[in-house]
């Protein structure tokens, strides 16, 4: 499959949460799906700790009660004192890059049932409760799965975000898809569409001397 010829740096600093800029009406062939994924299992992982699955779903049906769902916790949320509309609202200047970073979420909710493919991260087991010790160990077989598959799909032309909103109606989700509840926990669901264009710049961030601690807090 051809690639943007992007350079590695190029592609961590303009992978991004893409929303608005999804193309939902361009077919995505599955084997560039597929091609993503064989490059993100090689992520590295914790020792022996490849228990990810990966539910892949392009059912149009099936993608319409997915999009249903992440609707209606999209509803909750949004009345939430945390949620990205009222968390900032005593500072103007944050409040007005929430907003913006706010349309955009509602933008997918509004539109997530046209993406081609949904994917669905699963991991084994069930983990409420757990120590963090455990959480962390358990997310560190995942995540890097996924990041390099957004990664790859980047290079690709194609878009993605992480969601995780459907979460809050998970064993509904577990019914639809067919994912035994009590022996596995899904960690979010990513759209996946190629990009209106490619053309992604990076974003700007904070001070990177704000983040830093050398030799402890």
């Amino acid at each position: 499959m051809s690639t943007l010829e992007l350079s590695v740096d190029e592609v961590l600093a303009t992978t991004r949460a893409v929303r608005k800029r999804l193309d939902f009406d361009r077919p995505v062939e599955f084997a560039l799906v597929r091609e993503c994924l064989h490059l993100a299992m090689q992520a590295p992982i914790r020792s022996l700790g490849q228990h990810t699955h990966l539910v892949l779903i392009d059912d149009p049906h099936k993608r319409r009660a997915l999009a249903d769902r992440y609707r209606r916790a999209w509803t909750l949320y949004v009345e939430q004192p945390w949620s990205i509309f009222n968390l900032h609202r005593d500072d103007p200047q944050v409040a007005a890059i929430a907003q913006r970073a706010g349309d955009s979420a509602a933008y997918l909710v509004d539109h997530l049932h046209r993406v081609p493919w949904i994917m669905v991260p699963v991991l084994g087991g069930r983990h409420e409760g757990a120590a963090p010790a455990v959480i962390a160990t358990v997310y560190g077989s995942i995540l890097p799965t996924v990041w390099s598959f957004m990664l790859a799909a980047r290079e690709r032309g194609l878009g993605t975000c992480w969601t995780t909103g459907h979460l809050l109606f998970e064993q509904e989700a577990a019914e639809l898809l067919g994912i035994p509840f009590s022996e596995f926990t899904q960690v979010a669901m990513i759209p996946i569409a190629y990009t209106v264009d490619t053309a992604f710049k990076a974003a700007p961030r904070k001070d990177l001397d704000q983040f830093i601690h050398r030799n402890g807090w």
